[in-house]
Formats: C-alpha cells, sequence, structure tokens
C-alpha cells in the first residue's frame, strides 16, 4: 500500500501572540511544530505499511525551515520525504494550497513511478483550523474522501474507516485510491530512537519548486491566485463585568441576586 502523507509546520499556538498595533502573529521567539493532527496521519500510515507492506512518502509545503519536520517524519515510520518550496506560493490561502498540493502528488507519482493507494493529512491546520486543505486536495484530484478517521482497516482494493462523528463513530468503506484526513486517536504518535533519527539525517529530502513542476499554473498560486483575502485579525478584549453578590446569610444572598436580575429584567 502507497501512502503519501501531507503535513505542516505550523507555530506552536500554545505559545502564540497578536501583535496589538499590526493585528497580525508574533512569529519571532515562537517554535514551530509538526500540526498535532498530521503526526497522527504519519502514525496511521506507518500502521498500515507494517500490516499491508509499501511504502509511505511524507510531503509539505512551505520554507525551507519546514525540511526539519520532514526530517522528524523519516525518524518515525516515512521512507521519503519532499519539500514543495517556492515564492511563487507563498501567500497561497486554502483553495491555491489544495491546487499546488494536488499538483505535486501526481508529480511524486511521476518521479516515484507509483500511484498512492492513501493521501493522508490531519484534519485540520491548528494555526488555521479551516479544515478545508484535504478535501481541496481530494476534488483536485478527483477522488472519494472520507473526513475525521480514528482508524483503518484496509485490503488490497478498500479501506474501512473509524470515523468520529458527533456522539460516536460510523464505519465508511470506500475503495482505493481515496484521500483520509485524520484525527487524534488511541494510536499515539510514536518517538524516534537514537537509530531511527540517525538514519533519518542520511536520507535525502527532495525539494521541488515551481519550475520542477511545469504543470503547475503558478497563475492559481500565491496570493494572486488565491481568490480569499484575511482582511484582519485581532485580539478580542477581554471584559471583566463580573459582580459580587453579597449577604449574612445564603438566603440574604438569593435574595439580593434574584433582586438584581429583577432589576435588570432577567427573570
Amino acid at each position: 500500500m502507497n501512502i503519501c502523507v501531507c503535513i505542516k509546520q505550523v507555530p506552536d499556538t500554545n505559545r502564540i501572540k497578536i501583535d496589538p498595533v499590526t493585528n497580525t502573529l508574533v512569529r519571532k521567539g515562537v517554535p514551530s511544530i509538526i500540526n498535532p493532527f498530521d503526526t497522527y496521519a504519519v502514525e496511521m500510515a506507518a500502521n498500515l505499511k507494517e500490516r499491508f507492506g509499501g511504502t509511505v512518502i511524507v510531503m509539505s509545503m512551505g520554507p525551507e525551515q519546514a525540511l526539519g519536520a520532514l526530517r522528524v517524519c523519516l525518524s518515525v515510520g516515512a521512507d521519503e520525504a519532499y519539500l514543495i518550496s517556492d515564492r511563487a506560493f507563498g501567500g497561497s490561502d486554502t483553495l491555491a494550497t489544495g491546487y499546488i498540493i494536488a499538483g505535486a502528488i501526481r508529480h511524486i507519482e511521476k518521479l516515484e513511478g507509483i500511484k498512492f493507494d492513501v493521501i493522508m493529512c490531519g484534519k485540520q491546520a491548528v494555526d488555521g483550523d479551516t479544515a478545508q486543505v484535504g478535501p481541496q486536495v481530494a476534488e483536485q484530484l478527483g477522488l472519494p474522501q472520507v473526513t475525521y478517521a480514528a482508524d483503518i482497516e484496509g485490503s488490497a482494493s478498500n479501506v474501512i474507516v473509524r470515523r468520529e462523528v458527533d456522539g460516536g463513530f460510523d464505519l465508511t468503506k470506500v475503495q482505493l485510491p481515496t484521500v483520509i484526513t485524520v484525527v487524534s486517536s488511541k494510536q499515539m504518535p510514536r518517538y524516534a530512537t537514537y537509530a531511527t533519527r540517525s538514519d533519518a539525517k542520511k536520507k535525502t529530502i527532495h525539494v521541488l519548486n515551481s519550475a520542477a513542476m511545469p504543470e503547475i499554473d503558478t497563475a492559481q498560486c500565491g496570493l494572486n491566485g488565491s481568490p480569499t483575502r484575511v482582511v484582519r485579525t485581532y485580539t478580542p478584549v477581554v471584559v471583566k463585568n463580573g459582580v459580587t453578590v453579597e449577604g449574612e446569610s445564603a438566603e440574604e444572598i438569593a435574595d439580593n441576586l434574584i433582586g438584581m436580575l429583577d432589576a435588570k429584567m432577567l427573570l
């Protein structure tokens, strides 16, 4: 089973801040990590490879610093890695990003002489939270998609996906090839060992730009190729307007509270 996992390097959202003047993300001093949902996709892909054989190729679109994230993936189960990087791709919205990734997947299939049976992504990136890129890749490739996968059972021709839904799970059977987006699950991402980290350092990460992929129309990439714009971001103003209700006893406090609510016509 040949699997492609699309990952993204994102700022650690637990430490991110918004500049109050420019309303932009303050990235200085904020470490970058692999998008957490993508780590589960890599683990799921590695498990499928162990059960059914095949190869796992991981790819990311971003600047050169994303090489570190790809190197980590090589140390926890991926066989090869590709970085899709070009200034012409900078500023792409989710539609343009889906177009670029789909084109890169087709190009990698040609280079490797394979066809991917499964293409995986995390359900969404924690920096944007749109959950749009995975489905857009499926649309661009003309493939069926299953979202919010928590577990996968596979065969030579199809997979059965345990899919997270409100209140529980459902089972979805889908023919291969397919695109699957992954949620966090009981299959915890494995840790790299000293041996796997050493092996990963020896592997070549292939870098592809727009010149290497002439099938990608750069007019559909970047800011100019993106039909959506982020007009403004801001941090909501926190207003503390709590009221302390006092009294000599619980009954008096309750009466005072009822009186306050009644005065504000909330009762």
